[in-house]
């Protein structure tokens, strides 16, 4: 995979010039006679010290563990030393470091000193592989390359080699370059079992900081998902407006797009997981988002991606979470992260949803499949009652069957447009009134099941729990069935015509009725590709509905249903 030059305009395709092996080689001789012949004049002791420091420090970078034989040998004050003695050392590529916590797999090298892998252990793509946040496969900066706005240093920083000293425990790493003129030095430091991290980045030109950003471009999240950039988005939280605030790649098809003020937080996310930078103390935070078309490992097509740089001062220093966008975990890092999990405009009804499925899985069931089951059928037996009401409805309306075909053969050679159409309507209207009947009554049990199903789907593609939830042979609840032929949209299909069969006929009309017919394979259809775990919602509303059906058809409220609306028998008249 090609290195990218130093952070700039995204949308300029002519990487920058770099120097010729050849130069580089003379340059190298030029400045080892520099030493050679200026060491005598500035260091009159004998030169031992100084070749145990050359011989000490490639230890030191081989030897993440022992950085303080590293610290002993470092000159402690030696700024006409830095330009002679850090391109020796530095110019080298090193193996990648590896950071491995219980939650993180995190490669960074030491060109650029940026990210080469960062994987979730806990969870996985849909190659069965684990979860690699970053786009390896992307041309452009790695994640945590820096981003130059203004002032730009000669150097190209995201490609130099930098010094590499890990920390003794392996959980945190400094990197650090110089070439006389231009200093950087990033810092990473992990917990064991956090998705917290912390990192600092500072580059100075002549010992002036110099305004930068730190990046993470090229895509983000799980890759392995179909039309991954459709779900990628940077964002940030602002706090005088209290408000999340998300952005796509079209807003930066023209070139970067900054946004700078009080900002809680700031970073990319997609469907499932979030890469948010916390800012230390308060003040004021840039976010930065780009536009990049690249390609992925798993998809050739290429697609744009958002990418975001973050800063806040000169010197960067941050909090870094990255991890899944768990209601429960982001709330323990920080109140104002728990808006990344956004469930849209019915979120009145769609997070109590969750959070009651989710309080059912962790204290019952222990399986979110059966939790949305049991909290399907507790939905259908509070709306019982109301159910109730209106089955006794459908069936006087079943009763009422011979008076309204006799109301619409009186009237049934008047065109529609005659005005005295609407005493039909009318006396069917009055009708209806009469017995106590509510025409809409046989749809309200359907428009509450309906009313239900985008709070659900909302559930299912925003809480990162339902990710890989499995249930009987459905694998992941929040993606369609991964078979040639999905079962649970055909058992739904069939349930749903038995529904009807079950149900007092609503019209009259044959050819109404044919078209209510038709409603299953219409559902079916439209559900055959959503995420299981809203179709095994519709499932098992269509069984319950099928029960209380059953349950109310066998009662004596039925067929008093039906006395009540049944003229009185006409009594005989005379006497024998």
């Amino acid at each position: 995979m090609p290195e990218s030059g130093n952070g700039g305009n995204p949308n300029t395709t002519k990487p920058p010039k770099e120097m010729s092996m050849e130069i580089r080689l003379l340059l190298a001789f030029l400045l080892m006679g520099a030493v050679m012949f200026l060491t005598p004049y500035f260091y009159k002791a004998t030169p031992p010290p100084a070749k145990k420091s050359a011989a000490t420090s490639p230890a030191a970078i081989e030897n993440p563990g022992a950085p303080a034989a590293a610290a002993a040998v470092k000159p402690a004050a030696a700024p006409a030393e830095t330009p002679a003695s850090t391109p020796a050392t530095a110019e080298q590529a090193l193996p990648p470091f590896i950071i491995d916590t219980d939650v993180f797999r995190v490669a960074f090298s030491n060109q650029g000193a940026r990210l080469r892998s960062w994987q979730l252990k806990k969870y996985k793509g849909n190659d069965n592989k684990p979860l690699e946040l970053m786009n390896t496969a992307a041309n452009v900066d790695f994640p945590f390359s820096l981003y130059f706005p203004g002032q730009k240093p000669a150097t190209n920083i995201n490609g130099a080699y930098f010094k590499q000293t890990g920390d003794p425990d392996g959980l945190g790493v400094t990197y650090e370059f110089s070439d006389g003129h231009t200093s950087a030095r990033k810092v990473f430091r992990f917990e064991k079992s956090s998705y917290l991290c912390q990192i600092r980045t500072e580059v100075l030109i002549d010992g002036q900081p110099v305004q930068h950003a730190i990046e993470w471009r090229g895509g983000f999240g799980d890759l392995t998902v179909p039309n991954p950039a459709g779900a990628n988005r940077t964002l940030y939280f602002n706090v005088p407006d209290n408000k999340l605030v998300e952005q796509n790649a079209k807003v930066a098809k023209d070139g970067p797009v900054s946004t700078s003020g009080n900002y809680s937080f700031a970073g990319i996310a997609d469907q499932y997981f979030a890469a948010v930078f916390l800012p230390e103390g308060a003040g004021s935070m840039t976010e930065i988002t780009f536009s990049d078309t690249v390609r992925t490992a798993v998809e050739e097509k290429t697609q744009p991606f958002p990418g975001t740089g973050v800063a806040n001062g000169s010197s960067n220093r941050f909090s870094l979470f990255v991890g899944p966008k768990d209601v429960d975990l982001l709330k323990r890092v920080n109140p104002k992260l728990e808006a990344v999990v956004d469930f849209g405009w019915w979120s009145f009804l769609a997070k109590p949803l969750f959070l009651i499925v989710n309080w059912i899985n962790d204290s019952f069931v222990h399986n979110y499949g059966w939790s949305i089951v049991l909290v399907t059928v507790l939905i259908n037996f509070i709306l019982f009652p109301v159910k109730m009401s209106n089955f006794k409805s459908m069936r006087k309306m079943q009763a009422l069957k011979p008076q309204i075909d006799a109301i619409n053969e009186k009237y049934k050679a008047i065109g529609m447009r005659d005005p005295r159409k609407s005493q039909q309507q009318q006396e069917t209207m009055d009708l209806y009134k009469k017995y106590g009947v509510n025409p809409m009554g046989s749809c309200l049990p359907s428009l509450i099941q309906l009313a239900l199903v985008y709070p659900f789907y909302k559930v299912f593609t925003v809480a990162v729990e339902m990710r890989g939830a499995n249930w009987l042979w459905v694998t992941d609840l929040s993606q369609a069935e991964h078979l040639a032929i999905k079962i649970l949209p055909i058992v739904m299909i069939v349930s749903q015509f038995l529904y009807q069969k079950m149900m007092p006929a609503a019209s009259s009309d044959p050819n109404q009725q044919r078209m209510m017919m038709l409603m299953p394979l219409v559902f079916g259809f439209m559900f055959y590709n959503l995420p299981s775990g809203l179709v095994l919602y519709y499932l098992t509303s269509n069984l319950v509905n099928m029960g209380q059906q059953w349950f109310f058809n066998s009662t004596e409220a039925a067929k008093e249903a039906v006395r009540s609306v049944q003229p009185p028998p006409k009594k005989k008249n005379g006497r024998k």
